[in-house]
């Protein structure tokens, strides 16, 4: 079974305005995801996998979820702590299926009833370091 990660988020990363600490966790929740971008692991359990305290996993959380990565359901639909990743952000089983999650999302997100993601935006990557570094020893 393939396993395909979105590129928005792949090709991104470098640019997202996180701590290291952060895109690490980030990369843990997209392991630990289902398809899709379910995360049937509660907070608790996810401080016990990763290694941290519950309230460490809340701060690792947070500004994933200020980027709309992560999504909280709204307190109503809250079943403990549950969370998903964005359709956008999550991982799929084949890229036949996330293109058409990724349509779903697009209309949802054009209906309102999805955040869009809170990515920066850039119109090239960072040029790649050419040559060697000029370093010096004072």
């Amino acid at each position: 079974m393939a396993n395909v990660m979105s590129p928005i988020i792949a090709e991104r990363i470098w640019a997202l305005p996180l701590s290291g600490s952060a895109v690490k966790f980030l990369q843990y929740l997209v392991s630990r995801s289902d398809f899709g971008g379910g995360l049937s692991v509660r907070q608790k359990d996810m401080a016990a996998e990763y290694g941290v305290t519950p309230q460490a996993v809340s701060g690792l959380m947070a500004p994933l979820c200020e980027l709309n990565i992560v999504l909280r359901p709204r307190s109503e639909e809250r079943n403990g702590n549950s969370y998903r990743l964005h359709p956008l952000a999550a991982k799929y089983e084949s890229p036949e299926s996330m293109e058409a999650a990724f349509r779903a999302a697009l209309v949802r997100i054009q209906a309102g009833d999805l955040p869009n993601l809170k990515l920066p935006t850039y119109r090239q990557a960072p040029p790649a370091a050419t040559g060697r570094p000029k370093l010096q020893v004072a």
